[in-house]
């Protein structure tokens, strides 16, 4: 199957250049989805000849992953690997992804932090669990890991969803949607690398994206209930 990877990156000019590297032995074809970066993050994934998608100013990382999708369906990709540009993800767990999508066909696969999830830094953690436990409650399927960045995605899944949302809620509706539609969702427990970066991700600002978008859903499902008994 066709397969691309997508690296959605804002300002990370010092990992960028090693990520594209170690990927390209794994797959082909890498798309850099560069979202408003004041760094030389373009440049170098311009140098490493790989397809650069920029926007002029900041849209958000949701904008950013949405940006990549389309292209990514524009050109005939089957399969869709997202890692995020930070460094934290393994290039090389990428041969995993696609030998258990050979093993169980699933729609999506989830990369889990579950490995070392200890050493993830305690507010992150926290934050971590809260979402995944709400949004595998909105989504109908018990996901360990709603936040991770490191998936695979079948084409005809983004061919069937349409995202409204921007910013780090964007990953969290895509799964909120997917499951609803009846999408298998499995996971993959990877390895995460943590340094002594700088995360773009804010918890509270990300929680609080989350929450607006927990209460859409709550009207949705609402809304998906009392039809269910209008039509019985």
């Amino acid at each position: 199957m066709k397969t691309c990877l997508l690296l959605p990156a804002y300002n990370e000019a010092k990992t960028i250049g090693r990520i594209i590297s170690e990927a390209r032995t794994y797959i082909e074809s890498i798309i850099v989805i560069d979202d408003g970066s004041i760094d030389n993050t373009a440049q170098i994934a311009h140098e490493q000849d790989v397809v650069v998608l920029q926007h002029e100013v900041n849209r958000g990382k949701g904008m950013a992953l949405r940006s990549g999708f389309e292209y990514a369906l524009e050109h005939g990709y089957e399969v869709i690997i997202t890692m995020d540009s930070d460094g934290q993800h393994e290039p090389a767990d990428i041969p995993r992804f696609l030998a258990r999508l050979q093993e169980n066909n699933a729609d999506i696969l989830l990369g889990a932090r579950v490995l070392e999830r200890r050493r993830m830094p305690l507010h992150r953690r926290l934050n971590n669990k809260l979402i995944s436990e709400i949004g595998s409650w909105l989504c109908g399927q018990r996901i360990v890991d709603f936040q991770s960045g490191f998936r695979l995605i079948k084409s005809k899944v983004l061919q069937s969803i349409t995202l409204e949302t921007v910013r780090y809620e964007t990953e969290s509706e895509f799964l909120i949607k997917a499951g609803r539609m009846g999408f298998r969702i499995e996971t993959l427990p990877i390895r995460t690398i943590y340094e002594d970066e700088i995360s773009n991700v804010k918890p509270l600002r990300e929680m609080y994206l989350f929450t607006r978008m927990f209460f859409k859903n709550i009207y949705l499902l609402k809304n998906d209930f009392n039809n269910q008994r209008r039509w019985n």
